[in-house]
């Protein structure tokens, strides 16, 4: 592995992260991505470019991230990504999963922070992606509108107690073109389309270029961005 890794995308196999880490390649970064499995982190990598990397972390395994990222560093850009698919709700209650959820966004989004913390340039900055369950919850959304909202409040933390680095969030809405949207009924699909006032759902390239603009805007700091298309205005 390189002695410098000017990006480090959390969860970069798939999806958002996926999009994100290819946005910044085409721009020249050298980019690691992380996921749970070597092999596909590696293969999300390699599909990149020779030059990138991958990397094997679970979150959900916190006190093993600081080993983990040993050989990271330093770090000019870091993209907080993984997710974890929950439907639970109060009356049908799933400890596991919601166990498994907040300690992979809340404990080990936090733990990659701290075991960078040393890591990171002068210029560094941090982009964490939460959601708009935060502030629309729907049925089976209980773990993911608390963890979404934490997110919120995590960005205001760091962004202090790490200063000068900036850290900011992305909340997308329904992405339109992601694997969670496209498995939707399509006349849910549709409702939400409606209720947008652009009259179309955010892509992920729409969520990679807002996170691009997040990471190198010197005077953003502190920022939880919707990227939604406005629906929360309908």
């Amino acid at each position: 592995m390189p002695d410098r890794i000017s990006t480090l995308i959390i969860g970069g196999t798939s999806g958002i992260g996926r999009a994100i880490a290819h946005a910044l390649a085409r721009r020249g970064e050298e980019v690691i991505v992380t996921g749970r499995d070597k092999e596909r982190a590696q293969a999300a990598a390699a599909e990149i470019g020779s030059q990138h990397h991958g990397l094997a972390l679970d979150l959900t395994r916190p006190e093993e991230i600081g080993d983990a990222l040993a050989t990271v560093g330093p770090i000019d850009h870091l993209v907080l990504a993984a997710v974890e698919r929950d439907q639970n709700s109060v009356r049908g209650y799933d400890i596991g999963r919601a166990i498994k959820l907040l300690t992979l966004k809340v404990v080990g989004y936090t733990a990659v922070v701290h075991a960078l913390a040393p890591r990171f340039s002068a210029a560094a900055s941090i982009v964490i992606l939460g959601g708009m369950a935060r502030d629309w919850p729907y049925p089976g959304s209980t773990t993911v509108t608390m963890a979404n909202g934490a997110v919120t409040s995590m960005v205001r933390t760091l962004a202090v107690e790490l200063a000068p680095v900036r850290v900011n969030a992305i909340h997308p809405g329904a992405v339109g073109d992601s694997p969670a949207v496209k498995a939707m009924p399509s006349a849910m699909i549709e409702g939400v389309r409606a209720r947008t006032p652009t009259g179309r759902m955010a892509t992920m390239a729409d969520v990679a270029a807002a996170a691009l603009s997040l990471l190198d805007n010197p005077g953003i700091n502190g920022v939880n961005l919707p990227v939604d298309g406005g629906f929360r205005l309908k």
